[in-house]
């Protein structure tokens, strides 16, 4: 049986998911039934929706263009409050119903898709909105906000907070402006799966289910040794890497978890920035 390729993403926030893919004893065991890369996360899914991948984290906005698929249990990139890596910022003397034109970072897309709903919806705003490389400064010079994600949002942030980087622009955190409007999680991603991969790979729902959550529980076991291996990777103090990686970021698709997808793609519909789509689980299908 060939093996189940798994499309990651290249950023901090999915290491404890990824632990035992990346890391002995576990690593071996699962290279003998998964063969994984690194891309973004606009690329996993159009790897899965092109069928060069068959497993990726897939930023939920991406869910409704990828037919034959299905959401993996168990697993996710979320936040129950203040989640760092996802900045919108806005330029001086400018409010969130004022926004005509955003900037959104190129490696986006659920992102992008809850800032748009979130301004039509509770703002009444619908700008005009173009990807560009995550530069804050460029993207500043052409647009009244910009919206900056993963590892970059992070380095901006602390740049901020330290360094007074654009200090009379309005920072805000997305999960946390979420949260206000919804009294929900934000949820970033999820493990998708193409459900034929895993007849033509012998790999059952099951042990699939089973495989990633053990990687998941062993990464929130070792976050001391993430911390070791992420810190000389990027400019950010340990104890910055740590709260992110034990605090910001949720990693248990919970109930409350799935309330807040099933929210969000009801206001993607409504506010028409997806169309209708029915989020479901593998271990729901038929």
């Amino acid at each position: 049986m060939k093996k189940l390729r798994i499309a990651a993403i290249s950023f901090l926030n999915p290491a404890p998911l990824l632990y035992d893919f990346e890391h002995p004893p576990q690593r071996e065991r699962l290279a003998a039934r998964y063969d994984i890369h690194y891309t973004l996360p606009s690329q996993c899914a159009a790897e899965l929706a092109s069928g060069e991948a068959d497993l990726g984290l897939v930023p939920i906005a991406s869910l409704p263009l990828i037919p034959g698929i299905a959401a993996v249990p168990g697993c996710t990139i979320a936040s129950l409050e203040t989640v760092r890596s996802i900045q919108l910022v806005v330029r001086p003397g400018l409010k969130l119903e004022d926004i005509r034109t955003l900037a959104t970072d190129a490696a986006s897309r659920s992102s992008a898709a809850y800032v748009r709903l979130l301004l039509k919806h509770f703002y009444g705003s619908t700008p005009d909105v173009h990807e560009e490389d995550a530069n804050l400064a460029a993207m500043l010079s052409r647009s009244d906000a910009a919206l900056l994600i993963g590892d970059p949002a992070l380095l901006a942030l602390e740049e901020h907070n330290r360094q007074h980087h654009f200090p009379d622009h309005t920072w805000i955190d997305v999960a946390k402006l979420w949260r206000k409007h919804t009294q929900l999680p934000w949820v970033a991603a999820v493990w998708a799966v193409r459900t034929a991969a895993l007849e033509e790979t012998g790999i059952t729902p099951q042990q699939l289910t089973r495989d990633l959550q053990q990687s998941r529980d062993a990464g929130l076991e070792h976050i001391e040794d993430l911390v070791a291996e992420w810190t000389p990777r990027l400019p950010l103090l340990p104890e910055t890497i740590r709260y992110y990686l034990s605090e910001n970021i949720h990693y248990i698709l919970d109930a409350e978890c799935l309330t807040a997808i099933h929210r969000f793609f009801y206001l993607a519909e409504k506010t028409g920035t997806l169309p209708a789509y029915r989020f479901q689980l593998l271990n729901e299908l038929k």
